[in-house]
């Protein structure tokens, strides 16, 4: 969707009638709800082979890392390999984990099998009663309103941001008119590799804000934090499928090799982080069978009326990082990791290619 500048940089002031009603008004169409109460336990195994090896071998694959008392909890991941070496390493910024396996040059068919254990629930907060939440500390205050490297808070990204939150009467209306802006201006871009890089900036100077939710849940961060409001990407895969029937909102099959997705979430006084999920909003409209739907469809306004302070917990979330230094190699950072890793002879192998990557991820429900 290739936007005019003028159009790009519209405050959104007037939202639609649907997204203004009370929560309530959509008790009949509601079809999207989810609701904390009923934890859920999965196994997740992540297999990697790397086919006709030349040189040196090393992998870098992501393990769950995330642990939030309220919708999840990693469990421990371990691991069988023919690797010289494989240790659990840590992201030193964010706390990401990951497992670093290292093969001698001898080996002609390096592989690695990881089997990892979380816990998850829905999340619902209700954004009309402030409860006790902890507050954020000054060093996450800081981290979560500062730049990446593709996501600035400066420039265009801060001049459009002011725009759409001018007149905001407090951080809950500016989270709101950041959300609404980003659903009704943006579009999920089917032909986008992978979840896309999430490059703040170059979308916003070029005007064409599609792509998928590393894109799209990026625009909402990097918009967040521009406003002074702490924000951040939380990139997982999807294990299960919706239990509200929404076909695009769920894994279709107990194989989720291509079922990434970046969420994200927001901090606000008196209610914490807060769950917010614009691109899963595009991706109803634009998938959801039929397929391109309008924004009045009530599969559409179901989901948009709760992804910001709900999402499902069919999914597992690895880390919130940011612009990683893989340890080992002397390729570029990543701009976050929720795919497998791997380099042979120096050379960084596609990570959305998995069929020729040779890699696969299955999800299993269990019983602990």
């Amino acid at each position: 969707m290739k936007i005019d500048r003028r159009d790009l940089l519209k405050a959104g002031a007037a939202f639609s009638a649907v997204a203004t009603l009370p929560r309530g008004a959509f008790a009949q169409a509601a079809t999207f709800a989810p609701k904390p109460g009923g934890w859920k336990n999965f196994q997740i195994t992540t297999k990697l082979e790397i086919a006709n090896p030349k040189g040196k071998v090393q992998a870098w694959i992501p393990v769950p890392s995330v642990n939030e008392a309220g919708w999840f909890k990693s469990g421990a991941s371990k691991w069988t390999t023919n690797a010289k070496t494989a240790a659990l390493k840590t992201d030193p910024k964010y706390k990401a984990a990951f497992v670093h396996a290292q093969w001698d040059e001898s080996e002609k068919a390096p592989a690695i099998e990881i089997v990892s254990q979380i816990s998850a629930q829905d999340r619902a907060i209700d954004l009309s009663k402030p409860v006790k939440a902890q507050a954020l500390s000054d060093a996450d205050r800081k981290l979560y309103t500062g730049s990446t490297a593709l996501i600035p808070v400066d420039g265009i990204v801060k001049q459009t941001s002011d725009k759409i939150v001018g007149g905001a009467k407090g951080d809950i209306e500016k989270a709101r008119k950041i959300y609404d802006w980003v659903v009704e201006n943006s579009a999920r871009n089917p032909k986008t590799r992978g979840c896309g890089i999430g490059d703040v900036a170059a979308m916003l100077k070029s005007g064409d804000l599609t792509g998928k939710c590393a894109d799209l849940n990026a625009l909402y961060v990097g918009l967040a934090r521009a406003a002074g409001l702490p924000a951040r990407d939380v990139y997982g895969v999807r294990v299960a499928p919706s239990k509200f029937g929404y076909k695009s909102l769920g894994a279709g099959t107990a194989n989720i090799t291509k079922a990434q997705h970046c969420r994200a979430e927001v901090y606000l006084a008196g209610f914490g982080w807060v769950p917010v999920d614009p691109a899963d909003v595009r991706k109803v409209i634009l998938e959801e069978p039929p397929a391109n739907l309008q924004m009045n469809d009530p599969k559409v306004v179901a989901a948009r009326s709760v992804l910001l302070g709900s999402w499902e917990g069919n999914w597992l979330a690895y880390n919130f990082a940011h612009d990683i230094a893989l340890p080992g190699s002397a390729g570029p950072k990543l701009e976050f990791l929720m795919y497998p890793q791997a380099e042979v002879a120096s050379v960084r192998l596609d990570c959305l290619d998995p069929d020729n990557f040779r890699y696969t991820l299955t999800s299993q429900e269990i019983s602990v």
